[in-house]
């Protein structure tokens, strides 16, 4: 139940983590170790990939999912992702919006 059941990726996401389906706890971490492998975050939101920060920066891969994030939270903050380019970052807070714009 809750974060545990079992969603339907969009195919970019299913084809970066490997799997159709997967609950989004498990699609969570699966994206950070891709982020972590790659050293793909850093200090600034401009900056280069260092290995460590709070900002993501979107490698080929990760571009193809965050370019499916165009969302509004609860709060009214939107999230529109359409448009970047690899090497782009986003803040690490901005994660939950773009697996909830990736599972079906």
């Amino acid at each position: 139940k809750g974060l545990n059941k079992p969603v339907k990726l969009k195919k970019e996401l299913a084809q970066l983590l490997g799997a159709s389906e997967l609950p989004r706890t498990e699609i969570t971490k699966k994206l950070w170790v891709h982020i972590k492998a790659n050293k793909l975050q850093t200090k600034t939101e401009k900056g280069k990939p260092s290995g460590e920060g709070k900002f993501i920066v979107a490698d080929k891969a990760l571009l193809s999912v965050f370019k499916n994030t165009n969302t509004k939270s609860k709060s009214g903050s939107v999230t529109d992702l359409r448009n970047m380019k690899e090497g782009d970052t986003i803040n690490m807070m901005q994660m939950a919006s773009v697996v909830s714009a990736n599972i079906e």
